[in-house]
Parts: structure tokens; C-alpha cells; sequence
């Protein structure tokens, strides 16, 4: 369900940025701001229809969504001509941001949580593209975004949510 969604917002994002920028901008918006907003909430937005799960299993269940996500998304590129090497850290990034945005769906505080996985897929996506430093930066953002989706999965509680 999130890559259908993802691609049906990307092609009007798409659409709506190249009408006034010359290519470049354009895919860099897309890919630093919009990339990551539709990207995430597409993730999530599965997650609201549950019942009776407790936040742990919430967090599970979007691990299994970002992975698959991140799956598709890996094919994708693969079968486009980028390396596989270069896209083995979408496979960790996806599971453990949309396992953030989860927490704040199971505590009952959606948007910060949401928000927070959308700042690092950002940083991540921008550090890809204009990664100013002489390290692959991105490891750094795909570490930090692994180190709070753990916290935070150790954080919930086996309650049942509402």
C-alpha cells in the first residue's frame, strides 16, 4: 500500500515542481524535501488502521512496512542501473524511521515522532546527494536513525494502544 501512495504524490510533486525550476532544483527539492514527507507518510499511513495491537507490535508491524518499502525502492534503483552497494542503507534507514513515526502513532503523539522521521530521511537524502564532507556521511544519519528506533522500541510498552 505505501508504494502505491508514494508514487501516486510523487508524480504530482513532480509535476508541480519542474513547472518553475530548472532540472537540477527541481530533483533536488524533490529529493530533499518532498522525497522524505511523502516517503514517510506514505509508510505510516497503513499503521493507523489497527486494532488492539500493543505499541511494541505497532513498532514490528512498521518495521515489516519500511522493509518492504525499502525493498521495492532497492529493486527499483538495482533495476535502473545504481549499484547495490549504494542502496544497502535504504534497507536499514526505512524499517527504523517508519519504526519512529510508529512510536508516535502507539503513544498517541503522531506529528513530533513523524516530523523527526521526516528531519532525518532529509538529512539523509540531502547528505546523499550534497555530502560536503570527505566520509559518507549517510552511514552517520542511517546509525542515528537505527540508535533512536531502538530506544524507542525499547521504550513501548506491551499495553493494548487506543
Amino acid at each position: 500500500m505505501s508504494v502505491p501512495i508514494t508514487l501516486f504524490f510523487a508524480q504530482y510533486a513532480y509535476q508541480l515542481v519542474t513547472g518553475g525550476l530548472d532540472s537540477l532544483s527541481a530533483a533536488l527539492v524533490i529529493t530533499t524535501f518532498l522525497a522524505p514527507l511523502i516517503e514517510e507518510f506514505s509508510k505510516i499511513y497503513p499503521l493507523y488502521y489497527r486494532h488492539g495491537e500493543t505499541q511494541r507490535s505497532i513498532i514490528y508491524l512498521a518495521i515489516m512496512v519500511g522493509l518492504g518499502f525499502g525493498i521495492v525502492e532497492f529493486i527499483s534503483y538495482v533495476l535502473i542501473g545504481v549499484e547495490w552497494y549504494f542502496r544497502l542503507l535504504g534497507l536499514l534507514f526505512h524499517p527504523a524511521s517508519t519504526a519512529i513515526s510508529a512510536y508516535g502513532i502507539a503513544s498517541g503523539k503522531p506529528i513530533p515522532f513523524f516530523m523527526l522521521a521526516v528531519g532525518l530521511h532529509l538529512a539523509n537524502n540531502f547528505l546523499a546527494i550534497g555530502n560536503p564532507l570527505p566520509i559518507n556521511t549517510s552511514v552517520l544519519i542511517v546509525v542515528l536513525t537505527t540508535f533512536v528506533a531502538w530506544s524507542l522500541y525499547k521504550k513501548a510498552q506491551r499495553k493494548i494502544t487506543t
